[in-house]
């Protein structure tokens, strides 16, 4: 007797083999070995970083304005050819030198701060590593503050995103149970947006004035535990 398959039977299948096929699929992609990169990635990635670090050095001889492309692959030791493989133009190199050196400033941060420690202490060593990055190169630092809001779009497009993520560290930082023990909060986003621009503010005029950049360490350190410190309020009397 041959059994006769009903369009409920033939649905239930389709289901099932469709099912397996994503099961399948998601199998695959789960145990996948990740892919390892060719020599041709890993020479092009060196080049590219020995790029931005002539970029850095063109930049601490004589400034964004002053230097060349080939002052960049002078100090790269490599060839404009080279040059023009991974940026369009000097401006294209700046730019993406500042984007990986905000990216490690936010990480240099991240890991200086101790989610244990008392929250005061936190504060201390997030402004003191604030400031320790921007002493490490002040050439570049001026640079970022004197030459990179003229550039146009990219330039915004960049200060955006670099704020973003201090915005963002500055959040993570808040939110710990050391802190909220304390009665500290994750700051608003306009309070971080605030404390981030008060600060760099505070860095840009200090160099650009001349002075040693460590001396703002203290003022800031009180003007963000004051700004992110524990709100103590009064009860209202009956």
């Amino acid at each position: 007797m041959v059994r006769r398959r009903t369009r409920s039977t033939v649905r239930k299948s389709t289901i099932i083999r469709k099912s397996a096929a994503r099961s399948d699929s998601l199998t695959t992609v789960s145990t996948a070995q990740p892919e390892v990169a060719s020599p041709e990635t890993g020479a092009a990635t060196e080049f590219r970083q020995r790029l931005l670090e002539g970029m850095a050095a063109a930049i601490r001889e004589c400034g964004f304005r002053d230097s060349t492309v080939a002052d960049v692959v002078r100090h790269a030791r490599t060839s404009r050819r080279t040059f023009y493989e991974h940026f369009s133009s000097k401006q294209a190199c700046f730019i993406a030198l500042l984007q990986e050196a905000g990216a490690a400033l936010v990480r240099q941060i991240a890991a200086a701060v101790d989610p244990g420690a008392p929250w005061d202490a936190q504060v201390r060593q997030a402004i003191e590593a604030w400031v320790a990055g921007a002493q490490s190169d002040l050439a570049l630092t001026l640079s970022w503050i004197r030459d990179l809001p003229s550039l146009g779009s990219d330039a915004r497009h960049l200060q955006r995103e670099v704020l973003e993520a201090f915005v963002v560290l500055i959040q993570n930082l808040s939110d710990t149970p050391e802190l909220r023990a304390a009665g500290v909060a994750p700051p608003s986003r306009q309070l971080a947006v605030l404390l981030h621009g008060g600060l760099r503010e505070l860095i840009a005029t200090t160099v650009e004035d001349g002075g040693d950049v460590g001396d703002i360490t203290e003022v800031a350190v009180q003007a963000t535990q004051a700004l992110l410190g524990p709100r103590h309020y009064d009860r209202p009397r009956a």
